[in-house]
């Protein structure tokens, strides 16, 4: 895989939904509950299969989740899962569409506890502070890091499922909780600004 195609980190390639995701989202600082609460869910629906295979569902997702409102997520039923088994267009696991709405659950009870979800995720990086790296290459990005660790860690104990650190890393990166574009990125000269 090439480290840059157009300008962009290599991972992405040419399909434009992927060229605007990582474009407009990836990386980008998100401060904003409902947002985290989506990435909770598409990265938690990810588990196993490629981001771009997320993407093509995230309008499907965002249907069939109320529009990712964890509050109307968190009071779905067992009536809900078989419904959204049947749902056309969103992975029909049973166990990630149970766990996203016992995940909504637990993300309330988090917000609760620390006045809002970004303040719990930002708690565990030193000084309060988003990591920006700076790699040349994609072989150097890592795909969990001390902060995944301790934060999934930290959420099973809290009764999160399908967010394990690998899975929390990708979060933490899709979020801007950590910067892994490339130095030569384009999108990397336009957060740094």
């Amino acid at each position: 895989m090439q480290d840059l195609i157009n300008g962009r980190c290599g991972f992405v390639g040419t399909d434009p939904l992927y060229v605007h995701y990582h474009d407009t989202e990836w990386g980008h600082p998100t401060t904003d509950d409902q947002k985290l609460f989506e990435f909770l869910i598409l990265e938690s629906a990810q588990a196993g299969l490629s981001w771009i295979t997320i993407l093509k569902k995230r309008e499907n997702y965002k249907k069939a989740f109320y529009n990712f409102s964890v509050e109307k997520v968190a009071q779905m039923s067992e009536q809900d899962i078989n419904r959204l088994m049947h749902f056309d267009g969103i992975i029909k696991n049973r166990l990630k569409i149970k766990y996203a709405i016992q995940n909504a659950r637990c993300f309330m009870e988090v917000q609760k506890e620390f006045g809002c979800f970004y303040n719990y995720i930002i708690s565990f990086f030193p000084e309060k502070k988003p990591i920006i790296h700076h790699f040349k290459s994609l072989s150097q990005i890592p795909t969990t890091s001390l902060e995944s660790d301790k934060i999934s860690h930290d959420m099973k104990k809290r009764g999160f499922k399908f967010f394990g650190s690998t899975i929390c890393y990708s979060f933490l990166q899709a979020t801007g909780f950590i910067d892994d574009h490339l130095e030569d990125c384009l999108s990397k000269k336009r957060l740094s600004k």
